[in-house]
């Protein structure tokens, strides 16, 4: 396992681990190139008869809640059996679990069924999941959320499901359970396209390949903001969009650490 950020990007672009993801067809295509910018390969197979041979051939698995349809919850649970059979690191991205039962109660049954190694989700999103009775509207994030309250609702999910949680929003969270780090990168524009939080997810599954969960995590959150942050534009959401693939694949190591933004908090709450 790497521990540094350069030392992962090499990784990934030495090795091409192979990155399975079942995510939603909103986001599936800057998924697949988010997964291209950093060196690794991709594969989006969701049919229910072929998934737990490809997941078996897979160097990590993304599981992503978002457009859920019965092939795609049948898909995932197969695949999830096999990367818990077989060791293979998951990623389970809890797309619009505050929004609707079906989502946020079959999150709970995956959960249960094969733990990830990281669960990720937006604000309103780890709220839902650590308070039954919290809904939120739509999947876009709740801004009315404090940090500190969805620090402490992810470090309760961590130690209840024994995983890294990454809770994405204008701040990043990302715990383990025992303490929190807060990462500050990014840029507003990265909620004016479709699918950026979902590139989070692909990018955690890499990175997951070539680290601990909790340095992957807090890798992905970084790089993503970066690029973001690099890729801001005046010209528009498809002029940034653009950007922010080019910046992806041609990011280093040396520049993202000298660009994050990070603190480390430790308490009961975290």
């Amino acid at each position: 396992m790497c521990e540094s950020l350069p030392a992962m990007l090499r990784a990934l672009r030495t090795e091409a681990p192979l990155i399975h993801a079942i995510t939603n067809p909103i986001s599936i295509n800057q998924c697949a190139n988010a997964v291209l910018a950093l060196g690794a390969r991709p594969i989006m197979a969701e049919h229910p008869r072929e998934v737990e041979e490809i997941t078996a051939t897979a160097a990590a698995l993304l599981l992503n809640l978002g457009n859920l349809t019965d092939v795609r919850m049948e898909a995932m649970w197969r695949s999830a059996g096999t990367a818990r059979e077989r060791g293979i690191p998951v990623v389970l991205d809890a797309v619009g679990v505050a929004c609707s039962r079906l989502r946020r109660d079959y999150a709970r049954k995956l959960l249960d069924h094969a733990p990830p190694m990281v669960l990720k989700g937006n604000y309103a999103e780890i709220m839902a999941l650590d308070q039954p009775d919290y809904t939120a509207s739509g999947v876009d994030g709740d801004k009315s959320l404090a940090p500190a309250a969805v620090a402490q609702a992810a470090g309760a999910l961590a130690r209840r499901w024994g995983c890294v949680i990454l809770a994405s929003g204008q701040t990043d969270l990302v715990t383990g359970g025992s303490g929190v780090t807060a990462i500050h990168n990014g840029t507003p524009q990265l909620g004016s396209v479709t699918g950026t939080g979902c590139m989070l997810g692909a990018l955690c599954a890499c990175f997951l390949t070539a680290a601990a969960p909790l340095a992957a995590a807090k890798s992905a959150c970084v790089t993503l903001g970066v690029a973001g942050e690099l890729a801001a534009t005046p010209k528009g959401s498809g002029t940034f969009l653009v950007n922010l693939l080019d910046q992806l694949s041609t990011l280093d190591g040396g520049a993202i650490q000298a660009c994050k933004r990070m603190e480390e908090f430790y308490g009961e709450n975290a």
